[in-house]
């Protein structure tokens, strides 16, 4: 039968048996339970809109039916969409709608399209 020990951070063998820092053994000083408590202070986060991210294949797919009604170069409409999802997944709704409108100004995409991917991004989004 061949037993493996491993050593703790005193330099010892910890086994079932050994002090260690393990268990209800007391800490440094003798104090046991010395921790003050710390005040519960919750900072309020203002609840954002943003992509719900269990939705996010059919999202996808009814993105991707927009675009490839779009003349965005397939190449340019994989990193656009790419982009829309991490903003909108990590930042808000309202930043990758803003996002989309830039595209919108710069006439890459058209005035209808930009309204059915916003309505998408409403579609498809929830507060957290």
């Amino acid at each position: 039968m061949i037993l493996a020990f491993q050593r703790d951070n005193n330099g010892g063998t910890g086994g079932s048996g050994s002090g260690g820092n393990r268990g209800g053994g007391q800490h440094k000083g003798g104090q046991q339970n010395s921790r003050k408590p710390r005040p519960k202070t919750r900072e309020a986060t203002k609840r954002q809109s943003m992509l719900n991210t269990h939705k996010l294949a059919p999202f996808k797919y009814d993105m991707n039916e927009i675009l490839s009604s779009t003349q965005m170069d397939p190449a340019k409409a994989s990193s656009f969409l790419a982009s829309v999802i991490a903003k909108a997944s990590r930042q808000s709704t309202r930043e990758a709608k803003d996002f989309v409108k830039t595209y919108l100004e710069a006439e890459e995409i058209t005035k209808d399209e930009h309204d059915r991917i916003c309505r998408l991004l409403d579609k498809y989004s929830k507060y957290r």
